[in-house]
């Protein structure tokens, strides 16, 4: 973690989800913010280095971080039909959900490191984007602070349940931190859910999934933030269970393409069969 900017990884997310705003049609996750939250920099990047983004590693990326969203999104929507009026978005980096939240009651909690968050704030001012009154930064340095003191200080009701998204983020933990902030969200009250993608171990793949996941994991290494958690899915939920969750949704490739790519001319796509998706509820 830098002192002035976010992780190298969460800008790189933030370019691909831009990038999907402007190479793929019909988009999976539409986001009207994404290039603007990218700055003027990017989104040049991103028109002159289109080819760079249009190779079949970087396509797939590129679908895996658009549907992520998307699903999060769409599971948000029916927690909020459901009730849920409070919205926390961990390691939020540079997500614009709350910068274009259609939803006029509902409170959304952005959580990340203080560095990430001043950065972020320079960027949503040199895009125009204002900051609404529904969203409240929640600055937490987990070297020194718990995410429940974080929330607390923002305001965050603990005492109502909440709906919290957490993308790209679990891999990059070890496995005492995310399992930590996952007995907080199973403590909270019924209804409370989380929405989550997490990557499959190297021994349950297959030879040609353990080459891509190995290209993947020295990339991310190189940018200093290497993978470090991963999870067998009926595993992690008979670990999530005796936590408070009660019910859970995991969806891996094939349930992701059937979802939200099916019938696609352009075979834009979730490939690779490493990244997985889950709800988990309270």
């Amino acid at each position: 973690m830098h002192d002035d900017r976010p992780s190298k990884t969460a800008f790189r997310v933030a370019l691909r989800r831009a990038a999907h705003q402007i190479l793929d049609n019909p988009k999976v996750f539409t986001d009207p913010l994404a290039l603007a939250i990218v700055g003027a920099e990017g989104e040049t990047a991103l028109r002159v280095e289109a080819t760079r983004f249009q190779t079949p590693a970087g396509r797939t990326l590129r679908a895996f971080m658009a549907v992520r969203s998307r699903y999060a999104e769409d599971s948000l929507a029916t927690a909020f039909e459901n009730g849920i009026r409070q919205y926390v978005v961990l390691g939020a980096g540079l997500d614009t959900f709350a910068y274009r939240n259609p939803f006029s009651d509902l409170r959304v909690f952005e959580v990340d490191h203080p560095a990430t968050q001043a950065w972020k704030r320079r960027r949503l001012e040199a895009g125009g984007i204002a900051i609404p009154t529904s969203m409240t930064f929640a600055p937490v340095d987990f070297e020194s602070q718990t995410l429940a003191d974080g929330l607390a200080r923002a305001g965050f009701d603990a005492a109502r349940p909440a709906f919290f998204s957490w993308l790209g983020v679990v891999p990059y933990l070890t496995r005492s931190a995310a399992m930590e902030t996952f007995r907080f969200v199973g403590s909270r009250p019924a209804g409370s859910a989380i929405v989550f993608d997490y990557a499959l171990p190297a021994e349950s793949l297959s030879l040609v999934q353990r080459l891509a996941l190995k290209a993947l994991s020295d990339r991310v290494a190189a940018a200093g933030e290497p993978f470090r958690t991963f999870f067998e899915p009926s595993v992690l939920m008979s670990e999530l269970r005796p936590m408070g969750f009660g019910s859970f949704e995991d969806l891996g490739t094939e349930e992701i393409n059937a979802r939200y790519f099916n019938g696609r001319a352009d075979g834009l796509r979730a490939r690779g069969g490493i990244g997985r998706l889950m709800r988990a509820g309270v």
